[in-house]
């Protein structure tokens, strides 16, 4: 039954949007008439796609799209037909995006296309891995199987870039609360001090001084402080949309210390696993490989993925084709190698995608173990000169009386 994107009134005057199940737009029209409201539009969802009106505020969320990925493979892994596995995802759904998402789908699966070509028409919300795990999984039959797989694939590296996140979440918290009592400090409570110490008429320590001019530099050069900086990173984010800037400053950042070897990690760690899933699922080693470069968010690394791709188009080895880059990690290269020798090439991807995830978040732990302390150390040795500055005159003045 196709579906259809509504937007009605109450009685009240109060606006209503949703998704409605109808064989028609009459019917459409009628079902929400029996609610009680008047419908204003009653657009079908495949329509509005073929008009170039896709959307609902922006793509699904990669948690989104993991809830529903699984929620799908258990359907199917019930021998539920997959027009009945959509419905119930489409009943299941929380959010307004997600519902009209695959209510979409679920209309155009019903008027006779494959889930594959349905879920083509949002690309942003279904990548290419995606797409082509599906369309393998119908090729083969097996449908649940590979959405079984799939939603496995799709939890785990939504769980790796959340588990980054949140070990940096705490840092930062504290960098920025630091940041902010700081400037509190010299903005508000040295000034007050200051005007006792101008009523002494005495020199003050060197420490001191230094406390008074950096005070009064930001309360009356803050602001511009602030402006050059959100213009600089304005102009730096703006320079990165040229392909050239791009690719030479995601090059240095693989260089970095620590942090260069942790983008480097996820991203080979993301392509091993999208290599993985995609052999282990009958799609052509090409295609697995066009698709696996698309899921690195490293322009550099992404280069190297491509002119590798060239290679095997040649008839170089993976492995081989991989290695005459420089970006990728050495244990993905001799993983490729040893699947490729012994015939087990998607067991070994897989592999060396959980090693290189173990290493990333092993990094990331001790990334975040160093980085506190150092923050609080810094926080507090700042508050200490500040505490200091504010005392010595205190002190020489308190010895001046005795």
């Amino acid at each position: 039954m196709p579906a259809y994107r509504f937007q009605a009134a109450d009685a009240a005057g109060v606006l209503h949007r949703g998704i409605v199940d109808a064989d028609s737009s009459r019917q459409a029209r009628a079902i929400i008439r029996e609610r009680g409201q008047t419908p204003i539009e009653v657009v079908a969802l495949s329509a509005e796609q073929n008009a170039g009106h896709i959307n609902l505020g922006g793509r699904l969320k990669d948690a989104d799209l993991a809830l529903c990925t699984r929620q799908l493979s258990s359907l199917l892994t019930a021998r539920l037909p997959l027009e009945k596995a959509l419905n119930a995802v489409v009943e299941q759904a929380e959010s307004a995006r997600v519902r009209e998402r695959f209510a979409a789908v679920r209309s155009d699966v019903v008027s006779g296309q494959t889930l594959t070509a349905a879920m083509a028409k949002f690309p942003r919300d279904f990548p290419d891995t995606y797409r082509a795990l599906i369309s393998a999984g119908e090729q083969s039959g097996d449908l649940a199987q590979v959405m079984s797989r799939l939603a496995a694939y799709v939890e785990n590296r939504t769980q790796l870039v959340s588990k980054v996140k949140m070990a940096f979440t705490y840092p930062i918290i504290v960098a920025v609360v630091a940041v902010l009592v700081i400037i509190a400090l010299l903005t508000y409570v040295v000034p007050q001090v200051v005007q006792v110490f101008n009523q002494t008429r005495k020199d003050l320590p060197l420490l001191t001084l230094i406390l008074i001019r950096t005070s009064d530099f930001i309360r009356n050069w803050g602001w511009l402080v602030l402006l050059g900086l959100g213009g600089a990173w304005a102009a730096f984010h703006y320079s990165l949309k040229a392909p050239t800037a791009r690719l030479s400053f995601h090059s240095k950042l693989l260089n970095m210390p620590m942090f260069g070897r942790l983008v480097r990690g996820i991203n080979a760690a993301r392509f091993a696993s999208t290599l993985a899933i995609l052999t282990a699922s009958g799609v052509p080693l090409i295609r697995a490989l066009e698709a696996g470069a698309d899921t690195l968010n490293n322009t550099a690394m992404k280069a190297e993925v491509r002119e590798a791709l060239g290679r095997v188009r040649e008839g170089a080895p993976l492995a081989r084709a991989l290695g005459a880059g420089k970006t990728l990690p050495p244990l993905l290269i001799h993983m490729t190698a040893s699947g490729e020798a012994t015939g087990e090439l998607p067991q070994m991807l897989e592999r060396a995608a959980e090693t290189l995830s173990q290493e990333v978040e092993r990094k990331t732990l001790t990334m975040t173990t160093l980085l506190e302390p150092i923050l609080i150390l810094v926080t507090g040795g700042i508050v200490l000169m500040i505490v200091l500055a504010v005392l010595l005159p205190i002190i020489e003045i308190n010895q001046l009386v005795k």
